[in-house]
């Protein structure tokens, strides 16, 4: 019997976990130098050598500790197949798991004790994956995250995950805060643009590249066709895959933040069905462009998005033009 359980988005693109954005074999890059071999080689190399991935240490069970990825755009938490069966976890019913890549059948099982900060919780029907396609032991929901604030401090290369109650500001000053709103159990921001129009976005830490949906392509390209010369692949926490283009978007604008060359894959990811996001333009706010970033924090309680800009850029945040 199956049960509708949960709906990931995407995983990260480093270290060989969910998310890939990689070439298609049988493209060649673009002559203009938007992205050039150089770039399209370290993103394979980010997917081999766990570059730039940022992690939390989770306690199972009292044994570990294991690292866990953070993912902002994934309703339940997850992990390994490898872990679960070493641990000897009890097998739980099977289940549809909604991914960018569309549905897939899932094994679960349930985590009697998990523990993340001082607060221990129990994960029912959590699903079961390959590390090999998660990149890590396991991720984190929001179904683990509801009554936490998620920290990255991009200078210091840290994540931290602390009980939103207890921690109210930055150290330091001019942090820009953000509302969201929370639809089944992401935070979503509706106060933004894509190059001057109305723009829904969904933040999405466990996606290395941010992700536009087709309506959102038609509004910045019009109704031209791929010419095939900027495809890449993206692969889901399941293995599965699906084409996208992409293209660098002049100006996002989220509250007071505007970014500037912001590289977007556009693919029809089945996720913003899930969402109701699939016929109005929106964008899943990746790792790429959080990574603009001197601080980011992900408040699931209060429903905040609360951001640092570097000092050399406190005007206008600009993006690196890579994937």
């Amino acid at each position: 019997m199956l049960r509708p359980l949960l709906t990931f988005a995407l995983s990260a693109l480093a270290g060989g976990s969910a998310l890939l954005a990689q070439p298609v074999p049988t493209e060649q890059a673009p002559a203009n130098g938007q992205v050039d071999k150089t770039t399209q080689t370290e993103d394979v190399r980010f997917r081999n050598d766990g570059y730039d991935r940022m992690t939390v240490a989770v306690h199972l069970s009292g044994t570990g500790p294991y690292r866990f990825l953070v993912d902002t755009g994934a309703d339940r938490t997850a992990i390994s197949r490898e872990l679960a069966t070493k641990l000897k976890l009890a097998s739980g019913e099977k289940a549809s798991l909604h991914s960018v890549a569309g549905v897939s059948t899932v094994s679960t099982a349930t985590v009697p004790d998990l523990q993340l900060t001082r607060k221990n919780v129990q994960v029912v029907d959590a699903p079961l994956l390959e590390s090999s396609n998660m990149g890590a032991d396991g991720i984190l929901g929001t179904d683990s995250l509801k009554s936490e604030r998620v920290l990255f401090d991009f200078e210091g290369q840290t994540l931290s995950i602390v009980p939103s109650k207890k921690y109210q500001n930055f150290d330091e000053p001019g942090a820009i805060v953000i509302t969201a709103r929370n639809r089944n159990g992401r935070l979503i921001i509706t106060e933004a643009t894509a190059n001057g129009r109305p723009l829904t976005v969904v933040l999405d830490t466990g996606a290395q590249v941010s992700i536009g949906n087709s309506a959102l392509r038609r509004q910045l390209l019009g109704r031209s066709p791929p010419d095939g010369s900027h495809m890449v692949q993206l692969q889901s926490v399941t293995g599965g895959t699906i084409a996208g283009d992409y293209m660098f978007a002049r100006e996002i604008a989220l509250g007071g933040i505007d970014l500037h060359n912001l590289p977007i894959v556009f693919a029809d990811a089945h996720t913003f069905k899930t969402l109701g996001l699939d016929r109005k333009p929106a964008l899943l706010l990746g790792m790429n462009a959080l990574r603009a970033f001197k601080k980011v924090s992900i408040d699931f309680a209060n429903k905040t998005f609360r951001v640092v800009v570097p000092e050399h850029s406190e005007n206008n945040v600009k993006m690196a033009s890579r994937l």
